[in-house]
């Protein structure tokens, strides 16, 4: 099992983030799942600093935030900012 895959099965949430600290889009992507009134559950590269190369390795992004869907059996990946802004429209 993957970081990402083990990261969203340990999630109620709708999403999971993957961010750092000093990150507008970061912050962009989290209001915008606050203004649609979905959950996610933040994980911080900073805090974390091993995750990155995991999720990287498993989705091929290698800015910031990372985005995972999980509300489907299957946790998918979507993207950064600009993705997650057109997958959720």
């Amino acid at each position: 099992m993957g970081r990402v895959v083990s990261d969203a099965a340990a999630s109620n949430a709708d999403f999971v983030v993957y961010s750092t600290t000093v990150c507008p889009y970061c912050v962009a992507v989290k209001r915008l799942l606050d203004s649609k009134n979905l959950t996610y559950d933040e994980i911080n590269f900073d805090h974390d600093p091993g995750a990155r190369y995991e999720v990287v390795a498993e989705t091929g992004h290698r800015t910031v935030p990372v985005v995972i869907d999980n509300r489907g059996e299957n946790p998918m990946f979507i993207g950064g900012f600009d993705e997650t802004q057109k997958f959720l429209r």
